[in-house]
């Protein structure tokens, strides 16, 4: 039986634990350069999808290599800095007409992006800390699911937004810029330990 409670409290934590989260950020800049939609779609997918590993397999989750994880998390970061800033179409001011853009193309980015950059991630931990806890895995899950998806949302329609007062050349290379300190951040902790 679904327990509401459960729901808001996995909710209240894992939407208050994700939104500083890198996830925010690549939600907003899929969001600035792709149709709104398609991007949700993959990024919904995703978060479904790692949520069902951390419920299915959370404790699992905290035995990999955390070093290892976070040097490709920070290589990734890394290599997305680089796209973004030495992509053609750089000077482009408008999202890409959605003819332009597959379906497919652009959910599976959306897909693959946070499903590697989120991949052992502090709020998937929680999410399995917190199914384990309540010994009510549907609704965790149900609550874990919205949360993250409210950020997705949040982060691409805010993109959206952002795009018609700010230029997106200066988006950009704003993003480009976080994504090389969450970089070196992530590659910190992987030499650190």
């Amino acid at each position: 039986m679904l327990s509401l409670s459960v729901i808001a409290v996995v909710f209240g934590v894992i939407f208050l634990a994700e939104l500083p989260d890198k996830t925010a950020l690549a939600s907003l800049m899929l969001g600035t350069r792709y149709r709104a939609s398609y991007v949700f779609v993959g990024v919904a997918a995703a978060f479904a999808v790692h949520v069902a590993l951390a419920i299915a397999a959370g404790s699992l989750l905290t035995l990999l290599p955390h070093r290892w994880v976070q040097l490709v998390v920070g290589l990734l970061f890394l290599g997305g800095a680089a796209v973004l800033l030495f992509s053609k179409g750089d000077d482009e001011e408008e999202v890409k007409a959605p003819a332009d853009q597959s379906f497919w193309k652009v959910s599976g980015a959306g897909f693959m992006l946070i499903l590697v950059a989120e991949f052992g991630d502090l709020t998937q931990i929680m999410t399995a800390n917190l199914a384990a806890r309540y010994s009510d895995p549907v609704s965790v899950a149900i609550g874990a699911v919205l949360a993250l998806w409210a950020v997705g949302a949040l982060g691409i329609f805010g993109g959206q937004m952002l795009m018609k007062r700010v230029p997106l050349r200066l988006i950009t290379r704003i993003a480009a810029g976080v994504m090389v300190v969450l970089a070196g951040f992530s590659i910190y902790e992987a030499v650190a330990g």
